[in-house]
């Protein structure tokens, strides 16, 4: 059994403390609820990294609601166009108008409400470490405290991050603010500067050697170096990021560094990794399900037998576009001008042989051309092995060809060999899975860091930081095999690192830093969020919706991204209605 670090040094009863900061009734407030800590109990060492486990684990979500993930599966990669909601469109259906961008403010399945709330929830618990450990500080000692308020103060950076790359516009309150005036915090996008305090205050006071399921000083930097990239501060996040790769460890002590083995950075077996910078740990055989990445339940293959993972459920389903970016040149370079959506380019998927074609699903024939060896980690294509599993069957793993295509999400995903062992099967799915979920990894890192360097015009140390990412992709010993022929690749691998005339110009390099973010870290959260801070998120999506609408016409067709509205999601009406629209204002356009 895969076991918690954050949860298994500590009684049952601490765990047990966790609590609703804001979101309690009066009643409750009047009346102890059975069985919970607080006062003096809570007012020592003990008590205090109860609290902060209670503030751990709201980094897996508080209320079970599938958009709290870190992975930031709709909001970052469906909304990006990593991806579209797959399965039918009467399943999960509140998904339907937000891959359209049509969200609303009323949201019917409460999915933006219970991420905002989740994300208040976790800063509240950091706030209630920060406000215990202030009266319980004489017992403790002194670099213990340190120790324990840099943690919280990691966390609550990070749940501001989250809302504020997602919102914009936010309240902020800290553990010097009483409850009752939290309510009458206006929001405002003006949070930087306490974010960047709790990145600084982490990275001054948490160790390096923190324990393998903690922050530690370096993930601080990572995140500061973020801030920093997102604030367009491009020198000062070099700075970090330097600082970063130069000396970075994770908390259990490895040198950060890239995995010979791009597929090992999804396995469970494999967690706590030298790329993993910052992590949500998983547990399974817990008693709850919400202790592994419950987050991810519904993102496995449409499949009901013993010969794929998950039981379910066939949402995530990659999208084509992404699929054909990871075409390549016969020399084994990215399509960088778009026109690996041209008809010629395009990737050979089942689709395209059954609904376009209209031919047996059984004469398919597998993609003959280069492609990027990334694409058979990141994105199930029939007639390529999936994991330890059998090789993807195609239409069989699909709910509806028509609404979602014919791809199936690959990351992330345990291997048949770990059922039962890495998986929580106690529920009514076998998809509860306990890889822990990387927030930052280290090529991410070094693709924010040549980001810096090719606005900072640094074009060479941009190309070196970016071919150490191809470098690792390229490794053929850990590509895609055949099933049946272990030394013969499963597809036309083909990549190459970029020559110097790649990088020439500033526009060329930002272009290669950009389109390699989109293939290394596809699926993972990234993509929209990246797309509107770099300015071009109305381009690019109109023009992803223009092209997956030639297929998913029920899905996309008439669909579109309005710029100065869509870069930013809906605060819920229902906090609006809480607080009041003279207090929280609402975003553009909504």
């Amino acid at each position: 059994m895969k076991t918690m670090y954050r949860l298994k040094k500590l009684p049952i009863a601490i765990v047990a403390l966790l609590m609703f900061g804001v979101s309690c009734s009066d009643e409750f407030l009047e009346v102890a609820p059975t069985g919970s800590l607080a006062g003096p109990l809570l007012e020592n060492q003990a008590g205090v990294e109860g609290l902060l486990i209670g503030a751990y684990s709201a980094l897996n979500g508080v209320f079970g609601n599938r958009f709290e993930g870190p992975n930031h599966w709709i909001t970052g990669s469906i909304c990006g166009g990593d991806a579209n909601k797959g399965t039918d469109s009467g399943d999960y259906s509140s998904i339907n108008p937000i891959q359209r961008y049509e969200a609303s403010p009323v949201d019917p399945n409460n999915d933006f409400t219970r991420f905002w709330q989740g994300r208040y929830e976790g800063i509240v618990r950091c706030n209630n470490v920060l406000s215990t450990l202030a009266t319980a500080a004489d017992g403790i000692p002194a670099a213990t405290v340190a120790r324990l308020a840099g943690e919280a103060r990691f966390l609550r950076g990070h749940f501001y991050f989250d809302l504020k790359k997602h919102f914009n516009s936010i309240p902020y309150f800290d553990e010097t603010v009483p409850t009752e005036e939290v309510p009458l915090i206006p929001n405002t996008p003006d949070v930087w500067t306490q974010i960047e305090a709790d990145f600084q205050f982490a990275f001054d006071n948490v160790p390096a050697d923190n324990g393998a399921g903690r922050v530690n000083k370096w993930a601080a930097a990572a995140y500061m170096g973020k801030a920093k990239l997102y604030q367009q501060q491009f020198a000062e996040a070099k700075q970090w990021f330097d600082d970063v790769i130069e000396d970075g460890v994770t908390s259990n002590n490895l040198k950060y560094a890239l995995l010979d083995d791009y597929a090992q950075i999804y396995n469970a077996e494999n967690d706590n990794h030298a790329e993993a910078v910052l992590d949500v740990e998983s547990a399974n055989n817990t008693g709850n399900v919400q202790n592994a990445n419950a987050f991810d339940d519904l993102n496995y293959p449409y499949n009901t037998g013993p010969d794929g993972p998950g039981n379910c459920c066939g949402f995530f389903q990659p999208s084509f576009e992404l699929a054909n970016s990871f075409r390549t040149t016969p020399e084994g370079l990215p399509l960088l001008d778009g026109s690996y959506n041209n008809p010629e380019n395009e990737v050979q998927n089942s689709f395209f042989h059954v609904i376009v074609n209209e031919n047996d699903e059984d004469t398919f024939v597998e993609d003959a051309n280069p492609l990027d060896p990334r694409i058979d980690h990141s994105i199930g294509r029939k007639g390529i092995p999936y994991l330890d599993w059998i090789e993807h069957p195609g239409s069989a793993w699909i709910r509806s060809f028509p609404y979602a295509g014919p791809y199936s999400p690959k990351k992330y995903i345990y291997y048949k060999s770990q059922e039962n062992s890495f998986t929580d099967g106690s529920s009514w799915t076998r998809g509860y899975a306990t890889m822990n979920y990387t927030i930052i990894r280290y090529a991410d890192v070094l693709l924010m860091a040549a980001e810096a360097e090719v606005e900072l015009g640094n074009l060479e140390a941009a190309r070196a930081l970016v071919n150490q990412v191809r470098a690792r992709a390229a490794n053929s010993e850990h590509w895609v095999k055949e099933n049946d022929d272990p030394d013969t690749d499963a597809a036309n691998y083909v990549i190459a690192e970029y020559p110097p005339s790649q990088f020439a110009t500033q526009e060329d390099a930002r272009t290669a830093v950009r389109f390699e973010r989109k293939l290394e870290l596809s699926g993972e959260g990234h993509r929209f969020f990246d797309l509107v801070r770099w300015g071009v998120a109305a381009d690019v999506l109109n023009d992803y919706l223009a092209y997956e609408s030639q297929y998913l016409v029920t899905k996309f067709g008439g669909a579109s991204f309005t710029a100065g509205k869509n870069e930013l999601y809906p605060i819920p009406q229902s906090q609006i209605d809480i607080q009041g629209a003279d207090i929280l204002t609402q975003n553009p356009g909504y």
